[in-house]
């Protein structure tokens, strides 16, 4: 370049390409960073692209039957994997008023009494009342206990067990896991995972027992219920001799449909709600009273049987045109 040259000048004069210096190699450009399950997973459902994932696959899930990429189980299960990230603890908890719950001064025996009678592995530990819990137990910990016990002097003889042994002395009270309602379900289930529990006694804002939260209560989001065999098969509407119905008020609105062989006109307001009990809510704005009747669209008429004020348990559902008839 001359001395009177500039560089704006000497550009504009030789169209040159710039130096390899600042020109990638014309392989380079071309080349591809190797394929990753995440185009393989759009491939695979006929997706081009590369917008959110999450998007990708709704659209994907709602492609309709016709497209075979996914069985409808399939389709059911990524569903619900994808509404996991809305689902509060407070969604799947068992309520303060189901929890089955042992006090600390409880003994051995009494204890495993109180395991047969309800059908669980694991229960929460409480000091005087349920707004103080202290920890959980598991009914392997009283198994190991007494089978320390009973085998403490070689063989096995069972009447070395003293189950009037208080819980705290037999030292089987683990700790227990606390989680705010607010908690989001795939937080509590990395917390579980990360802590190796499969337990957690949900704490309001006051510091007082909520609720109960299991493993296989955040499982069940995404695969449904899975029954076993101290699972309780008891109907949760039945039809009483005078054509009225006894229900629990965590009973489906679907399965209420089904018993009474018509569809609920509910409207678009209630579309988010699926047990009696959070109808009967969302009708009225509030926890009503033992002894309330309230008129149910659908030409229904609720009676609440039990409530406390926390939630609705049970109600008697009637239909007064027909009784009428």
């Amino acid at each position: 370049m001359s001395d009177t040259e500039t560089p704006g000048s000497s550009a504009e004069s030789n169209p040159e390409p710039p130096s390899s210096q600042t020109s990638a190699p014309e392989p380079r450009e071309v080349e591809r960073a190797p394929e990753s399950w995440l185009d393989r997973l759009r491939q695979a459902v006929g997706l081009k692209a590369p917008g959110s994932l999450r998007e990708d696959i709704e659209d994907a899930l709602d492609a309709g039957e016709e497209d075979d990429t996914f069985s409808a189980e399939e389709r059911r299960m990524l569903r619900n994997i994808l509404k996991l990230r809305e689902v509060r603890v407070d969604d799947v908890m068992i309520p303060r008023a189901d929890i089955f719950a042992l006090d600390v001064d409880k003994t051995i025996g009494e204890a495993v009494a109180a395991f047969r009678d309800s059908g669980h592995s694991r229960m929460p530990v409480y000091r005087e009342s349920l707004d103080d819990p202290i920890g959980m137990v598991h009914i392997k910990d009283l198994m190991d206990y007494m089978m320390t016990a009973a085998t403490a002097e070689g063989g096995l003889d069972l009447s070395r067990v003293d189950l009037g042994v208080g819980l705290s002395q037999a030292s089987v009270i683990r700790e227990v896991l606390f989680v705010p309602p607010s908690m989001h379900a795939t937080t509590l289930l990395s917390t579980m995972q990360a802590k190796r529990v499969q337990m957690a006694v949900v704490i309001d804002e006051y510091g007082g027992t909520d609720g109960l939260v299991s493993l296989e209560d955040v499982v069940e989001i995404v695969f449904g219920d899975i029954e076993d065999e101290h699972d309780d098969e008891a109907p949760m509407i039945t039809q009483e001799p005078d054509g009225a119905y006894l229900a629990d008020a965590r009973a489906d609105l679907d399965d209420l449909e089904k018993v009474l062989g018509t569809r609920l006109d509910l409207g678009s307001e209630h579309d988010d709600v699926d047990t009696l009990g959070g109808l009967v809510f969302t009708l009225l704005g509030r926890i009503p009273a033992t002894g309330e009747r309230i008129d149910v669209p659908g030409g229904l008429e609720f009676e609440i049987l039990e409530s406390d004020p926390r939630r609705v348990k049970r109600l008697r559902i009637r239909r007064p045109d027909a009784a009428a008839a």
